[in-house]
């Protein structure tokens, strides 16, 4: 574990690795870990130190060389004005109303990298960077624009618009790719060593290939182009189909879950890197270690070039089973 924070360095750089390293750009904080630090999940989400302490929680009792920040996807929604939900300690902070009726509503403030909690997260990583930056990378993640689009409005009335007005729903994407973009920007400027996309709404796996070709592909090329290097895009659900595209996306990486034929998407990712793709559920959180060491030896021999969970950690996960990535 010595030198893991230098080798995955150098694999977001296009080195790549003999081990596949195993560590995440995805939100992965557990209660073992948070009650470690006499923290509580609803209560990481509003003060620097706290939310510093919760990502680098993990890192420090199983050992992953990786700590990721925000702690939750909707900071972007809530700086454009979404009321949230930061009432349970089981699951990360949701919208709690919709904030628009239609895409035609939505208003990118011109201030908006100052409002919400974006300040607050720029101050998490800056002292997170402090912290645990010598040792262990930290990813900066933000949804992607499809996702983010999904927490601004009710989802039925969002495919509807999808098909019949498909033009508005298209620049709207535009727009919220472009405060993405500068949001990145803020976060690599705070200091995380990488970003990473979590577009889990704008998969293929979730709204298919045609629609992922149609709305999301176009923004998310467009994003990646806008932020700085090097960028990881995670994708969720069975995406083989629509692989061709998001090897064009001009993301560095790729990160898939366990509904992704790892194989297959190797063969076509020959330019961009593999991540993947331990089932965060029945493997990570409800398997024992016998099973995730298996599942780690499957993905290697696929041709991953990392070990990551195909999506956040379920935060009762326990610290035993992280540490058998290993």
């Amino acid at each position: 574990m010595k030198n893991a924070r230098a080798d995955i360095i150098a694999l977001l750089h296009g080195q790549k690795l003999s081990d596949p390293p195993a560590f995440s750009g995805l939100i992965h904080i557990t209660t073992e870990g948070l009650q470690s630090e006499g923290l509580a999940l609803h209560e990481v989400h509003h003060e620097a130190k706290k939310m510093a302490k919760a990502a680098a929680s993990t890192f420090r009792l199983a050992g992953i060389p990786s700590a990721t920040l925000p702690l939750d996807l909707s900071v972007e929604a809530e700086a454009l004005g979404t009321v949230l939900d930061f009432s349970h300690d089981d699951r990360f902070p949701l919208p709690a109303t919709p904030l628009v009726a239609s895409v035609k509503d939505i208003v990118i403030p011109a201030d908006a990298l100052t409002r919400g909690r974006l300040p607050l997260v720029q101050q998490a990583i800056a002292n997170l960077k402090q912290d645990i930056g010598h040792e262990a990378v930290i990813s900066g993640m933000i949804p992607g624009p499809y996702t983010l689009l999904l927490l601004l409005i009710e989802p039925g009335r969002l495919f509807i618009e999808m098909k019949k007005e498909p033009a508005a729903v298209n620049q709207v994407l535009e727009q919220l790719g472009h405060f993405l973009a500068q949001v990145g920007q803020s976060y690599r400027n705070a200091g995380a060593d990488f970003l990473t996309i979590h577009d889990m709404g704008g998969s293929p796996g979730f709204i298919g290939p045609a629609k992922y070709e149609q709305f999301v592909f176009p923004v998310e090329r467009q994003l990646i182009e806008g932020l700085p290097k090097p960028c990881v895009l995670s994708v969720c659900g069975a995406t083989n189909k629509s692989m061709h595209l998001l090897a064009q996306t001009g993301a560095d990486a790729i990160s898939v879950d366990q509904l992704t034929h790892l194989a297959a998407a190797r063969a076509i990712l020959n330019d961009t890197l593999l991540f993947g793709n331990l089932d965060p559920v029945a493997t990570l959180w409800q398997g024992d270690e016998v099973q995730i060491r298996e599942a780690v030896r499957g993905a290697k021999e696929a041709g991953v070039d990392a070990i990551w969970p195909g999506c956040d950690l379920v935060p009762m996960t326990l610290i035993q089973n992280i540490k058998a990535l290993f």
